[in-house]
């Protein structure tokens, strides 16, 4: 069977992917890979991404799709399905209140993107317990990773980003981004071209949030010289890339 002709976005997003992998020795032999599918362009290129990359790297992983409608609206994920079974791919898909919850009265402490984010990242935890998966799969992508590094200094006086290959509860679950190396623009154009079957974000705190202020604040940076955003995009995901590559191998067994 002849390879699928990729456009150059496709192939950014399938190549990046496959360098942040290598690089952070994220998969192995045998894994098996739960992927946070929220129905938004970066996780639907995230399944697809991955879906290719199964018949690339010269060993066999799993995967499979974990969809937390936040209850909004439940049948918005309604596409999603038969997506997933025309490319042959599992999932667990579930409704909750996660969204209304959080901006209801219930939630007094916190803001509603916190709150609902943590409730959705609780729950995905519980779910690879449950499915025995070795991995979770997060779609954040370039700009992702450099908003994150300025909230973290402009809000709480760190330096850092966001890793690509992170282990959790003793190395029981390792939290992936294969997709951040990759620019949004691209995920954009990728998506387009394979078809996805995107659906909109109907949380009414969508565009008003820290992240979203941050990505506005962050145009004005990028507009101080003419390469401002490939400058500062390339430069951050290279360290963030040299970062991870580095702790993965500290935390790779020794050869006996």
């Amino acid at each position: 069977m002849s390879r699928e002709k990729r456009s150059f976005a496709q192939e950014v997003c399938v190549k990046s992917a496959g360098k942040a992998m290598q690089m952070t020795n994220m998969l192995w032999p045998g894994c098996r890979v739960g992927v946070a599918a929220s129905g938004g362009v970066d996780s639907f290129v995230l399944l697809k991404t991955l879906k290719i990359r199964q018949g690339i790297v010269p060993f066999r992983f799993e995967m499979m799709a974990l969809h937390l409608n936040p209850g909004f609206d439940d049948q918005s994920h309604a596409a999603l399905l038969p997506w997933l079974a025309e490319h042959g791919i599992p999932a667990h898909v579930e409704v909750t209140t996660h969204g209304p919850d959080a901006h209801s009265e219930k939630n007094l402490r916190r803001s509603a993107c916190f709150r609902c984010a943590w409730l959705r990242r609780k729950r995905l935890f519980e779910l690879c317990a449950q499915y025995k998966l070795t991995h979770l799969a997060l779609g954040h992508n370039a700009e992702d990773l450099v908003e994150t590094f300025f909230m973290n200094l402009c809000r709480n006086g760190r330096v850092d980003g966001m890793s690509m290959n992170e282990p959790f509860f003793n190395g029981q679950l390792q939290l992936i981004r294969p997709l951040m190396l990759v620019e949004k623009k691209y995920i954009r154009q990728a998506a387009r071209q394979w078809g996805l079957p995107v659906w909109a974000n109907d949380c009414p705190s969508a565009g008003r949030t820290a992240r979203s202020d941050m990505a506005q604040t962050l145009e004005h940076l990028y507009a101080v010289t003419k390469d401002g955003r490939r400058c500062v995009l390339n430069g951050l995901t290279r360290w963030q890339l040299e970062k991870s590559s580095s702790a993965a191998r500290q935390d790779a067994p020794e050869d006996e």
